[in-house]
């Protein structure tokens, strides 16, 4: 029977861009600013990797399907590259891969790079996909704000919040990332706002209103990763090792049963219990030092509180209010200032979220930086509420 991953894998180095309207680097450009930090950071030459993975959602900016974009722009030695996608969890999904064969001992020292150019396809939003085998699965009609505004109103009626409550706990969500933000050199939007600006700001989808909507941006991050032993052999010291790494996939329960009520994310309460429980982690709301999860829209962290087991099914909104994720929170979440900050290019956000984890373990996220953490979660979700795929990472110190 499969034992997992824990403490099989540690991060040897990593690097993350700066994130926000890049016009004034190509997506070579941006992959390289993060490999270049990530290989800095492991201490390591080029010719000591492996194998690489590669994760970019949108073909028309000119990245291709295929690996080459990377190899060709970090110059890499003609290794192995993969090129996967995976929705918005496609940053995860490389690492995933990277992580896996570092596992299994298909390499000692595999690359992870995930780089999203969203600002160069001229769009405002998210570029329209193109559904294909999909096509006869799912509606092609609605928007992501319009979608998630369904999240609240389902998440509202079933636990019985009114709208002042609901709307003020949202808010304090983006409050919170944005002080965070505030904080991070990296992110794309660092301005602080008030729970006035929030309430009153134009509205996207009721009741999402600006502020409670994550950006389009530019960026890329990068993991490098190994074996604990060739980690330490290489002189590094107080590792970060993953502890567990999990991915569930929408089947057509949500959007083709009776059952779901479109207040919670299925796939997400599947990738925490797995991912718990191969992190031998029981009790979550205490035990977990930190987190970063896909606030597309404010009310997607609210209503992840839950579905990570970290606030009781009901309560999330009211943990927000009494500033349990705040900063200075019993599990303080977005401290980079998340996706409502960075802004989300597909590829990137996974690994970029990852990069928070490692610099807080390892105690060098400067002024942002928190007391002791031990255990850091990452969250990231891909498609709709109704149709997605989730992945669950728990990164901690060595020996944890």
């Amino acid at each position: 029977m499969a034992a997992g991953i824990r403490d099989k894998v540690a991060i040897l180095g990593m690097g993350c861009s700066k994130f926000g309207e890049r016009w004034d680097a190509g997506p070579e450009d941006l992959m390289v600013e993060a490999y270049l930090e990530a290989m800095t950071d492991a201490g390591i030459e080029q010719s000591q990797l492996d194998a690489a993975w590669f994760s970019t959602h949108i073909d028309e900016i000119g990245a291709g399907k295929g690996g080459t974009p990377l190899a060709m722009a970090l110059r890499l030695p003609n290794i192995a590259v993969t090129r996967v996608e995976n929705f918005c969890a496609s940053g995860s999904e490389a690492f995933r891969g990277a992580v896996y064969a570092v596992a299994a001992g298909a390499a000692d020292i595999a690359l992870a790079v995930g780089m999203e150019k969203l600002k160069d396809t001229g769009y405002g939003g998210l570029p329209t996909g193109q559904p294909g085998t999909l096509a006869p699965q799912v509606a092609p009609n609605g928007s992501a704000p319009g979608n998630f505004a369904q999240l609240a109103s389902a998440y509202r009626a079933k636990h019985g919040v009114s709208w002042d409550e609901l709307k003020r706990a949202i808010a304090h969500v983006s409050v919170k990332s944005h002080a965070n933000g505030a904080k991070n050199a990296k992110a794309h939007l660092r301005k602080p706002i008030t729970e006035e600006q929030a309430l009153n700001a134009p509205m996207i989808a009721d009741p999402l209103g600006l502020f409670d909507c994550c950006g389009v941006s530019d960026g890329a991050a990068a993991a490098i990763v190994t074996t604990p032993e060739i980690a330490r052999a290489l002189g590094k010291r107080d590792l970060v090792t993953v502890k567990a790494l999990q991915l569930s996939v929408s089947n057509g329960y949500e959007s083709q049963y009776n059952q779901w009520d479109g207040s919670y994310f299925h796939t997400a309460r599947i990738a925490a219990g797995k991912a718990y429980r191969e992190a031998g982690i029981e009790r979550p709301r205490e035990q977990i030092s930190m987190m970063e999860v896909h606030d597309c829209f404010s009310i997607t962290e609210l209503v992840t509180m839950e579905d990570l087991f970290i606030s009781p099914e009901g309560q999330g909104w009211r943990d927000v209010m009494d500033g349990f994720y705040d900063a200075d929170g019993g599990v303080p979440c977005q401290i980079d200032g998340g996706l409502k900050c960075f802004g989300h290019p597909i590829g990137a956000s996974g690994l970029r979220m990852l990069y928070e984890m490692y610099l807080q373990l390892q105690g060098r996220a400067g002024e942002r930086q928190l007391k002791d953490p031990v255990f850091g979660m990452t969250h990231n979700l891909g498609g709709s509420p109704s149709t997605n795929v989730c992945s669950v990472a728990i990164v901690g110190r060595e020996g944890a």
